[in-house]
């Protein structure tokens, strides 16, 4: 009880106040997507930025750790996409969209201060070194997958430069790859730009998760609810199960099995919409997923942080 009360409720509760907010007319959807753009395209980059720049890569990329995660989230993304197919007869178009939902878990915006609120800000390496690779794993995964059905006889060389060119138009990515060539080269970051950099990341998660609250007021659970709770089962059992199968028979650290396991537990993220949105497949199915998975992480977050060591 202790751990939900102190952890988990107020990550929630930031998230409530932007529902009520939104829901009360007291703050518009207007500002929610601009609240939103400033997160995802400038402090949110900016936070992995800063992280992944002063990361200890040697210490942190542990093969397990990534191993042990990614493994999960395939396994999940080949979940959804199998099980959107032949259990629910959907076209490969949507079962793409689908698995995407269900490898794409919320690292970010429900993660990262969850895990802080548990662990503490020093447990967080571990987390963004999962992070570094999130979303160029996962969007490479679900593109790569979608241009592939939808081909329709394109040539190779076509369908690989729309996966590029959608994956590296994406400022999330970008702001990981500049964290690696300042982090790999050894350049300093100069003291006005790292303090500006701190403003930015500070404002991120607060910020981020108040407008998650206000884009949630925008999804209905709509859509066939069968595999709207097929996606929720996916997401939130099994992606963590499997990360923490793998983990402990690898052997895995408990601090990198607290971050593995706690980031594969959490609920699919908006990028399930955006992924959805941009194909025009399974809107209603990722949107709905979105809403009715982070309000039943309350409850398996709570069981996660209970079952961790």
């Amino acid at each position: 009880m202790q751990a939900l009360l102190e952890v988990i409720v107020p990550v929630f509760l930031v998230i409530g106040f932007g529902y009520l907010a939104v829901w009360r007319g007291w703050f518009s959807a207007a500002g929610v997507d601009g609240l939103m753009t400033f997160t995802q395209k400038f402090a949110i980059p900016c936070l992995l930025f800063a992280a992944i720049a002063r990361l200890d890569l040697a210490q942190n990329f542990d093969w397990r750790l990534l191993l042990s995660f990614y493994g999960g989230a395939l396994s999940g993304f080949l979940l959804g996409l199998v099980g959107a197919r032949f259990l629910f007869g959907r076209s490969w178009e949507d079962s793409v969209a689908i698995g995407f939902a269900s490898l794409f878990s919320n690292s970010v915006l429900l993660g990262l201060p969850i895990m802080e609120r548990a662990y503490g800000t020093g447990a967080l390496s571990a987390n963004f070194a999962i992070i570094a690779i999130h979303s160029p794993f996962c969007y490479g995964i679900g593109i790569t997958a979608m241009e592939m059905a939808r081909a329709r006889g394109q040539s190779a060389g076509r369908v690989v430069a729309k996966v590029f060119r959608a994956m590296f138009s994406n400022t999330l990515i970008l702001g990981i790859a500049a964290g690696f060539a300042v982090n790999l080269s050894g350049l300093p970051i100069p003291g006005p730009v790292g303090d500006a950099l701190d403003l930015m990341v500070r404002t991120a998660l607060p910020a981020a998760l108040f407008g998650l609250g206000g884009v949630l007021v925008q999804y209905r659970p709509e859509g066939d609810m069968r595999v709207i709770l097929y996606v929720c089962a996916v997401s939130l059992v099994a992606h963590p199960l499997i990360t923490y199968g793998l983990g402990r028979g690898l052997g895995l650290s408990v601090e990198g099995l607290r971050a593995a396991v706690v980031t594969a537990a959490m609920a699919p993220g908006v990028n399930a919409y955006i992924f959805a949105n941009m194909y025009g497949q399974a809107r209603r199915v990722a949107a709905s997923s979105v809403l009715i998975a982070t309000g039943l992480t309350v409850g398996t977050a709570w069981i996660w942080l209970a079952v961790l060591p």
